[in-house]
């Protein structure tokens, strides 16, 4: 992967970007994507964020070395404590990262937040968190995406502020409003995989010493193969 060819997975992130996007992308590694989306004039301005020193070291080597420095700050700092309002910044860009922590960043800094920014945020676990970040802060979920790309599946989360109450109900809150509607191959082979992983701890416990609290985790874990059961019904 390079600053011209991005993998399946960013580039569908990029997809997402509005028109004259001004890109915060918080975790930026080696800016891979700021670099792509202004040589394909995907955005018109991006800020690269690093809180790492020798991740940030390699964004700002690679920046420069692409001639990019007046299109591209590299920044470092704390999550979305890299971006000012006179930045001017209308899309974020969270990927790469497990759902928790991309909650955990979009709360430290809520007053970084605007209502007219789109989140794009690709969690590679718990994407629920993120649904239920969403429904208490009053987003709403545009668009979901499911893929996959080297034998690992990415959900992908396009989010943008609501002038009304949000609400998800459970089923859309753990497999998505959009996605457990399309029911595309590769949702039904992740939530397949799921179950399976799921029965294999149960016969793995069932193995084991029986007791109330053995029981109780088979019965939760056999509500949730249930819950999976009837969204792929």
């Amino acid at each position: 992967m390079n600053e011209r060819e991005l993998s399946q997975r960013l580039k569908t992130v990029v997809d997402y970007f509005p028109e004259k996007a001004r890109v915060a992308d918080i975790g930026s590694d080696h800016a891979y994507l700021p670099c792509y989306a202004i040589i394909e004039k995907k955005a018109v301005f991006a800020i690269a964020g690093e809180v790492v020193e020798g991740p940030y070291q390699s964004a700002c080597t690679h920046v420069q070395g692409l001639a990019l420095t007046k299109d591209i700050s590299v920044r470092k700092g704390n999550g979305l404590a890299v971006i000012n309002s006179e930045d001017k910044i209308n899309t974020i860009v969270i990927a790469g990262m497990g759902g928790p922590l991309i909650r955990s960043i979009l709360e430290a800094e809520p007053q970084r937040l605007t209502d007219n920014m789109r989140l794009i945020l690709q969690p590679n676990v718990a994407a629920n968190s993120i649904r239920e970040w969403a429904q208490l802060n009053q987003y709403q979920i545009i668009s979901e995406t499911i893929l996959e790309e080297d034998e690992k599946i990415y959900e992908i989360l396009v989010l943008e502020k609501s002038a009304t109450t949000v609400f998800y109900n459970t089923n859309e809150i753990k497999f998505g409003p959009f996605l457990q509607n399309e029911k595309s191959t590769t949702f039904i082979k992740f939530w397949k995989s799921e179950r399976t992983t799921l029965q294999t701890i149960i016969k793995r416990i069932e193995k084991g010493s029986q007791n109330e609290a053995s029981h109780a985790k088979i019965t939760t874990l056999q509500q949730r193969i249930q819950e999976i059961d009837e969204v792929l019904a």
